[in-house]
């Protein structure tokens, strides 16, 4: 991705990556006063993303968006209330209520009427006005991992995904209706 941005021109195409992986924890730019995960048996992994720590790993849906936010007519904040967006359709189109939260980027559902629960993280980089990083939406993984860190620097913060609220799609699925909403917030055209 840093190499992608770095080396882009003006007329680069922007790219959206799907992927999935290994169970990782990442530590982004705001890691200062960030409680180290008390498990040893996951990497963690500096990373020039913005946000504090969070947990990847199989069954969570990545996207990276490598975009030109410029030639998208886009800044930060417009790019980061798509994202939310689509997620948020994705998960009201399947019977979910989701919404985002200005003080803690992502998307959160309702567990019940006190407590909402991260389902879908976001954290990005802009350098020469285009973006890379990206978001992760957890779809059918093992949630154990995030109990030994603070996810997104949140002590107590509860995460959740797409199977333990209702929503049983696979991996696949799950990214081509994302992805699909995403190219017709940001306005690509396609086949």
């Amino acid at each position: 991705m840093q190499h992608f941005t770095t080396s882009r021109h003006h007329d680069t195409p922007d790219e959206l990556w799907i992927t999935e992986h290994a169970p990782v924890y990442t530590l982004g730019l705001n890691r200062k006063q960030v409680r180290p995960p008390w498990r040893d048996d996951i990497p963690v992994i500096n990373t020039d993303r913005g946000g504090k720590i969070t947990y990847h790993g199989p069954g969570q849906l990545i996207v990276y968006f490598l975009l030109d936010l410029s030639r998208r007519k886009l800044n930060i904040r417009s790019l980061v209330n798509i994202l939310e967006s689509s997620v948020i359709d994705v998960l009201n189109e399947r019977g979910v209520k989701a919404i985002s939260s200005k003080e803690a980027p992502g998307v959160y559902v309702s567990m019940n009427p006190m407590q909402q629960a991260k389902i879908a993280s976001l954290g990005l980089r802009v350098k020469n006005n285009c973006c890379y990083h990206g978001l992760s939406l957890n779809v059918d993984m093992d949630l154990s991992p995030f109990k030994a860190i603070d996810p997104c620097g949140y002590a107590g913060m509860q995460v959740t995904q797409t199977k333990d609220v209702g929503i049983h799609f696979d991996m696949q699925t799950a990214g081509e209706e994302l992805i699909k909403k995403l190219i017709e917030k940001l306005e690509y055209k396609h086949d």
